[in-house]
């Protein structure tokens, strides 16, 4: 399976791209731990665009989400005027979330105990879908109700800026590459930590053409 060229990520900032990590207690990072599974986990992907299609959410102040989004699962994630919560249905159809695929679900347990956070059992996927020019800004996952449990995240596409940051907004973040098949766990000391992706550059990945896609698991009810 092909792999992204990380040269097309500004390489003027970052003169090397470690393969192995330490990121601190509670997180791991598992370089390639997805890749066997890529094709499968695509397939499934678009088969639960199907009945839940991406879009845009608006959040509060009227902005409009530059990642577009959808779920699967018992829950989903939703953002709106009112907020952001989880919710058993989706609001633009009504009806509940499309299932889980095992895929999904099988990806994300292996993950967890490979960074020992045993006995995880993920209850919502939250797929986000990135575009040349979206991002998403350093931010907390602070809607589930047990802290806990640990954070599945799995990259698909393009590749992208991973930026890792501490307990607050304005902790100065690590950036990390993160490519097609990529793995972030973290719970523990490092579940409230702040994270976001960096403004995704354009590019072309043989798999996903000029998107990124970004799987993440909790367990949220």
């Amino acid at each position: 399976m092909m792999r992204s060229n990380p040269s097309m990520l500004s390489p003027d900032l970052f003169d090397t791209w470690p393969r192995d990590i330490d990121l601190g207690p509670g997180v791991r990072f598992l370089r390639g731990f997805a890749l066997p599974h890529g094709h499968a986990l695509l397939a499934a992907l678009a088969s639960v665009a199907l009945v839940a299609p991406f879009r845009h959410m608006v959040i509060r102040g009227g902005r409009r989400m530059s990642v577009a989004m959808t779920n699967c699962g018992a829950l989903g994630w939703v953002a709106d005027e009112s907020g952001y919560r989880y919710d058993p249905t989706d609001p633009r159809t009504g009806n509940p979330w499309p299932e889980m695929p095992d895929v999904f679900f099988n990806v994300a347990v292996r993950a967890a105990n490979a960074a020992d956070f045993n006995g995880f059992a993920p209850d919502v996927c939250l797929i986000n879908r990135y575009e040349a020019g979206a991002r998403m800004s350093l931010h907390q996952d602070r809607n589930e109700r047990d802290f806990g449990q640990p954070i599945v995240s799995v990259s698909l596409g393009l590749p992208a800026v991973f930026l890792w940051g501490g307990s607050s907004r304005t902790d100065r973040p690590r950036r990390i590459l993160l490519e097609h098949g990529d793995v972030v766990v973290w719970g523990g000391p490092a579940r409230k930590t702040y994270h976001g992706v960096q403004r995704l550059s354009a590019g072309d990945h043989p798999l996903t053409g000029g998107f990124r896609y970004n799987l993440t698991f909790r367990m949220a009810g």
